[in-house]
């Protein structure tokens, strides 16, 4: 009686959706769900009206401009997205209460990615939510006090900031980079040099969140530090991508960089598992949005197949077409699935448990999602035809998410990376398990 009471809130509160053929998550339109309460609903409906009124009318001005103006971040703060992104339990300590839900939980952050996605757009979403998502971790959970006001400053939307991880010679290989932060032996500050390629947000920043070589070769090596923009030495350069415009993609130069001491995040030397600590759930956020937007792929191609005619009739009843759509839909329910189950893991389980158990599977799932996104994509701009190929109009969605899909399948690991990580973490826990049998 209990279920039927909340399935009756959930469902008056979701009665107006217009619902396409697998354009919503299943909870919303057909099934009952162990995951989902009112709560999850009442967040979802908040954030999409916000998404729907502030965030759409904008897109295709932002994506023209490369930027997003910092008003948005902002505004993002006020309606509760920015905190909702980095992470639960919600970061009350910094930003106060939820201005909606008492109980977040991993299933209102996947939510949050899954609104901001909703709109079609992979530069939107970076150029909102990547720096902080992956550039807040570090000082939330390693920072001294005076960084977690930093954290503060960038989930008020009042600062924003990035994770500089990547260079021009090292990618997935995180252990190799070159960017050094020598020290100096009278003051303890330190000099950095060195250059960051394919930084999200890095043109728009006021921080950067920086792996550095402090020590000798290999991941021990390694360690995080604060720079501030401002600081002399520091050169951006916007760089000409094939998707993701609005999502400031940068390359970043670190040429005798003062850096204070005290700007070291957490230790020398733990730079690498600090990176480590944050990766399953970048992973699962890319997931999150990989999966949306094969969705948004999937709605767009039945909303078209229903109106568009060809040889007398609709698209819709030519079988060929109708495979498509199942074959897609075969894919994004099943991927949902394996996403809402990993995210039932994370909620669950500590940080430390997370950490050993689901890197293998957060690593598979990325590929998954990711191939299905590029499958989806493929399909939906066969079954677009012609519209699929312009800037703007009824096939807008697609023919940007077309050009966004390498942004997914290569950042945060590649997909043979990802499916070799899968099959060593596999055996690496099977001996941990056994151990302690």
């Amino acid at each position: 009686r209990e279920r039927e009471r909340e399935r009756g809130a959930m469902g008056s509160l979701v009665k107006d959706l217009d619902v396409v053929g697998w354009g919503e998550p299943s909870h919303l339109a057909r099934y009952h769900s162990p995951y989902y309460n009112e709560s999850h609903v009442k967040w979802r409906m908040h954030l999409r009206k916000w998404c729907e009124e502030k965030l759409a009318p904008n897109i295709q001005k932002w994506e023209k401009e490369k930027v997003i103006p910092h008003s948005v971040f902002e505004d993002a703060f006020r309606v509760g997205f920015l905190p909702a992104i980095v992470g639960a339990p919600w970061p009350e300590h910094l930003v106060g209460p939820c201005p909606v839900v008492k109980e977040f939980d991993a299933f209102h952050e996947l939510i949050a990615w899954e609104e901001i996605c909703r709109l079609g757009s992979g530069g939107l979403t970076w150029g909102i939510c990547e720096g902080i998502q992956i550039g807040v971790p570090p000082l939330l959970n390693f920072g001294t006090p005076d960084m977690k006001e930093v954290a503060k400053q960038c989930l008020q939307g009042k600062k924003v900031i990035c994770l500089c991880i990547s260079e021009p010679y090292a990618g997935s290989d995180v252990a190799n980079i070159r960017t050094t932060a020598t020290k100096d032996p009278k003051t303890g500050d330190y000099l950095v040099n060195g250059e960051k390629k394919w930084i999200t947000n890095g043109i728009m920043c006021d921080y950067f969140t920086v792996a550095v070589r402090t020590g000798g070769p290999g991941h021990e090596g390694i360690s995080m530090i604060l720079i501030d923009k401002s600081m002399p030495g520091v050169k951006c350069r916007q760089m000409d991508c094939t998707g993701v415009w609005a999502s400031g993609t940068t390359y970043i130069t670190f040429d005798d960089v003062k850096v204070p001491a005290e700007n070291l995040i957490g230790k020398e030397g733990h730079g690498f598992r600090y990176i480590m600590y944050n990766f399953n759930h970048e992973r699962w956020m890319l997931v999150g949005q990989a999966v949306r937007f094969a969705r948004v792929c999937l709605e767009e191609s039945v909303k078209h197949a229903l109106r568009r005619k060809t040889f007398g009739k609709k698209l819709i009843e030519h079988p060929v077409i109708r495979f498509k759509i199942a074959e897609m839909a075969r894919q994004v329910e099943a991927t949902q699935a394996m996403l809402e189950s990993l995210t039932y893991q994370m909620m669950t389980m500590s940080k430390e448990e997370q950490n050993l158990k689901l890197g293998g599977d957060t690593a598979m799932l990325k590929v998954q999602a990711t191939k299905v996104y590029e499958y989806c994509a493929r399909e939906s701009q066969q079954i677009l035809g012609g519209i699929s190929y312009v800037k703007g109009g009824l096939g807008e969605k697609v023919e940007r998410l077309g050009r966004e899909v390498r942004a997914y399948a290569i950042p945060g690991g590649s997909e043979e990376i990802m499916l070799d990580l899968s099959v060593k973490q596999a055996m690496k826990l099977s001996k941990v398990l056994k151990s302690k049998m």
